[in-house]
């Protein structure tokens, strides 16, 4: 009984579910008409289908706008099917809406309204907002976003919009999606590297908005360092930024200092500009304003550069840059500067008050790229100018100090797949402490490769010996033009022009190897040609010699003729038990037999040095050709030489295999090389030369040679048949070199290594990367590595040689020694001390000091340069390390010379 009741009222509750669920239905179709006509307005205004059947359905969280509702069909299949959407019209929005929700959303068909709840997302063109909750009306176009809160009333999922390059983080945000206007409060705004916070910011456009009651700041912190408090910005998307007067505040404490307005470039890429200058103050040229220029885009390809320097006591600078690059054919970079130098002389000796100059300088870099013209390049690399340029340019020690520049412009051609060459270059050298310039314009030079005549075309098996003959030719032509720029004219100019042309014609056989020897015969002829030579006579009233030039065609020739075996022997020894698992050493000796006649005797000639009128020396009359002069005397003996590789194997820690080890390089080369004459009466044996090459610890570089000489000499200097080993001695020490470079540094604070932390920039040209890292020598504060504790660069370098002076009967040893210390270590995570050292041994005395402090500051930077020596100065900077403001720096500047 109690069974069949409740079956009774389960059907009792489902025949009503199905009567009100007929009213509803009903009630839906008598309003038809009214859902039809709102339903109308959110549709396209060209769909014009008429329905019977109606029966519609809005549904919410869906994930579109513009989505296609294909539930329903019409029942009649004889009429055009009705498809229902909920696309905006045409005439309001320009593009669709994607949206998503987390929570929910809800479409309120009568008032034309559509809601996202949790964690809400709209898209529409390049608009993306966030917020906690978005509220769109379709007949204001209006949308609405608010923020909501987590459990502790904290801030949660606050509206934030990107549009352009430009993100705003607000407590609410009203836009209007037709007019682009819209209205934000307590509003979080980023703009490329300018964060701002304002009360109200108001947009009028797409890429206009106006800040009210703001700061702002490049501090990416959510306390910032630093800010600028301002009333009003204007601010135009990825363009500028326009503020009205501003006050700075550090660490939330503003500053006695008003800005009366500021003006902060946003645009990304290429663009015109003014560049702001730097306030200066030097001691020998007056106060000064330096960097003051202007950024040019001419047009896709090209652009410009121009600065100026301007100072109180006359003298100013003014520089040129034009870059210029297309892609896939050409790039390069003119820069030209014109210095105009008037300097307070300070020493009391002079006999003005000042002292002026008039110098230039010209750097031109250029590069083509291969793929554009195959076959055929085009290359400059020019630095070149005044002679006292570096010398006067201010607070710049590395440019002080740099006393040789060379320069080259070269065009080369190929053919037949490179067996032909043809380079003409014009080459530029100078030296600035003797105010000498050579330049060789032009320069020929031709090549054509080894060829083998004896070799089939069609090559079939293994070769002839016979057929490995190869011969090549080359030809240098060159012309060269001397004149020291203090005295220059044209008429000098000519004077001492000189060219000469050089042929080589070498001939080549390889033979098989015969067990571990391996044989080289070579024969080689060379010809020289001269437009002068020089002529020397001994003046005995003035007790001097005398030079003077002859000029002609002179054509001087040499053969030698050489037959060289080679051969490797290797050796290890192996450990047992020991940390070193074995040592191999590799031999590499060689011997040659060769021959050389005589036929330059005619161009040496023996002249009188003094007035006992006993004393003579031989010359060659072509020395001093560009070409250079053969040597005199023939030669018919052997030639020797051998070369050492030293290594060894030691037990890699880092490899926990039982077979883990690593090679140790010891020595990379250290060889002997010597020669007999069988020919010569007397002087028979070469003087012996020795080099040594190592890296040490993987990161100690050394290397090193020297010359002795086993004769001795007379009272003159000159070479003698007594040989030194005979009486105990090694020898006369006549030449010699050692290097020693090194750099060490700490292990990185972050663990990462410096290919991890730093991407090179691989577009740049070798020329460009020569410029950064001038840049990075001259302000070595600005790139100082937090990362790295402590870094510590050391070179050492000692020439010596025995050279003869120009009066031929005189000798003299010039020694040339140096070191250099660069380094730099954190005295605490943000305090960093470095500097640098040169000192020359040949004066003893320390050429120039630099020293630097640094100061990391997150957002900011501060540096302290000091730099003692023959130019001193002192400065201190501080500056925001963003771009748009690194102009805006706090600057002390003092700085001495004695040139």
């Amino acid at each position: 009984m109690l069974y069949n009741r409740k079956v009774t009222a389960k059907y009792i509750l489902t025949g009503l579910l199905m009567l009100m669920l007929a009213i509803i239905t009903h009630q839906i179709d008598a309003k038809g008409k009214h859902f039809k006509q709102i339903f109308k307005s959110l549709t396209d205004d060209a769909d014009t289908t008429k329905r019977t059947d109606k029966k519609n359905n809005a549904s919410a969280g869906s994930d579109t706008l513009n989505k296609t509702d294909t539930s329903h069909t019409a029942a009649d299949t004889s009429k055009k099917a009705i498809i229902d959407t909920l696309t905006i019209s045409r005439d309001s929005l320009t593009a669709p809406v994607a949206y998503k929700a987390e929570d929910s959303a809800v479409l309120i068909i009568p008032t034309k309204q559509f809601f996202l709840y949790g964690k809400a997302n709209a898209k529409y063109t390049d608009l993306t907002l966030d917020a906690n909750v978005i509220k769109y009306d379709q007949a204001t176009q209006l949308i609405t976003a608010y923020g909501g809160t987590d459990t502790s009333n904290s801030p949660l999922n606050l509206p934030k919009m990107v549009q352009g390059g430009a993100t705003s983080t607000s407590d609410t945000i009203k836009f209007n999606m037709k007019s682009q206007r819209g209205l934000t409060k307590n509003t979080y705004y980023k703009e490329g590297e300018m964060y701002i916070h304002a009360q109200v910011v108001k947009k009028v456009n797409a890429n206009t908005e106006y800040a009210y009651k703001g700061r702002f700041t490049t501090c990416n912190l959510d306390t910032p360092h630093y800010a600028f408090i301002t009333r009003k910005m204007k601010i135009i998307n990825n363009k500028l930024a326009v503020t009205g007067p501003s006050i700075p505040e550090f660490e939330g404490v503003p500053m006695p200092i008003v800005i009366p307005f500021g003006i902060f470039p946003l645009e990304t890429g290429r663009h015109s500009g003014f560049l702001p200058p730097a306030f200066a103050n030097n001691f020998s040229l007056g106060l000064g304003l330096e960097g003051l220029g202007y950024y040019k885009v001419i047009n896709d390809n090209w652009d410009v550069t121009v600065r100026s320097n301007i100072y109180t006591y006359g003298g100013w600078l003014l520089d040129i840059k034009p870059d210029y690059f297309k892609r896939y054919d050409y790039r390069g970079t003119l820069d030209l500067s014109i210095q105009k130098t008037k300097s307070l002389n300070t020493s009391g000796l002079a006999e003005t008050e000042f002292s002026e100059y008039n110098t230039f300088f010209i750097t031109w870099t250029h590069s083509s790229d291969t793929r554009a013209r195959p076959g055929t390049s085009f290359s400059a690399s020019v630095r070149a100018g005044s002679t006292k340029y570096n010398q006067v340019l201010p607070d710049n020690a590395f440019r002080n100090y740099q006393n040789q520049l060379a320069s080259s412009i070269t065009y080369s051609k190929m053919w037949e797949e490179g067996k032909y060459n043809l380079s003409i270059a014009a080459n530029h050298n100078q030296n600035n402490s003797l105010g000498l310039i050579n330049i060789q314009a032009p320069t020929l030079n031709f090549t054509a490769s080894t060829i083998y005549p004896f070799q089939r075309q069609d090559q079939v098996g293994t070769p002839k010996w016979y057929q490995k003959l190869g011969i090549s030719y080359s030809v240098t032509a060159l012309n060269q033009f001397s004149f020291y720029d203090s005295v220059f004219n044209f008429k000098k100019l000519l004077d001492t022009a000189m060219w000469g042309v050089d042929h080589r014609l070498p001939i080549t056989l390889t033979l098989p190897a015969f067990g571990p020897f391996v044989a080289s015969p070579s024969v080689s002829y060379e010809e020289r040609w001269y437009g002068q030579e020089l002529l020397r006579t001994w003046d005995a009233a003035k007790d001097t010699l005398l030079t003077s030039t002859k000029r002609g065609f002179f054509a001087a020739r040499q053969v030698s003729f050489a037959f060289a075996v080679n051969t490797r022997i290797f050796g290890t020894y192996k450990f047992k038990n020991s940390f070193i698992s074995a040592i191999r050493h590799e031999v590499k000796p060689f011997i040659s037999i060769n021959y050389q006649p005589d036929l330059v005797s005619k161009y040496f000639d023996s002249v009188q040095v003094d007035n006992t009128g006993k004393n003579f020396a031989r010359y060659s009359k072509l020395d001093g050709g560009v070409v250079g002069a053969f040597s005199e005397g023939k030669f018919g003996g052997i030639s020797f030489g051998i070369d050492n590789l030293l290594e060894m194997k030691v037990r890699d820690k880092s490899d926990t295999s039982a077979e883990g080890t690593k090679k140790v390089r010891l020595l990379d080369g250290f060889g002997i090389t010597g020669g007999y004459n069988l020919l010569a009466d007397s002087l028979n044996w070469s003087p012996i030369t020795f080099n040594l090459r190592s890296t040490l610890f993987g990161n100690v570089n050394i290397t090193g040679g020297a010359t002795i000489d086993p004769y001795g000499v007379d009272s003159m200097g000159n070479r003698i048949n007594k040989l030194l080993w005979k009486s105990g001695s090694i020898g006369r020490f006549t030449g010699g070199n050692f290097a020693l470079s090194t750099s060490l540094k700490s292990k990185s604070a972050d663990g990462k290594s410096d290919s991890a932390r730093i991407t090179p920039d691989e577009t740049l040209t070798p020329e460009e990367q020569q410029r950064q890292l001038d840049y990075v020598r001259q302000n070595p504060s600005e790139f100082v590595d937090f990362n790295i504790p402590w870094t510590l660069q050391l070179a050492l370098s000692v020439n010596f040689s025995r050279l003869q002076a120009t009066n031929l009967r005189d000798y003299y040893t010039q020694v040339n020694s140096n070191i250099n210390i660069n380094g730099d270590f954190s005295l605490t995570p943000k305090w960093k001390i470095g500097g640098g050292t040169y000192f020359d041994f040949r004066t003893l005395k320390i050429q120039t000091v630099n020293l630097f402090l640094t100061r990391e500051m997150h957002c900011w930077q501060m540096a302290i340069n000091m730099q003692l020596g023959t130019y001193k100065s002192f400065s201190i900077v501080i500056n925001p390390k963003s771009g748009i403001l690194r102009d805006l720096k706090i600057n002390r500047t003092r700085s001495f010379s004695s040139y």
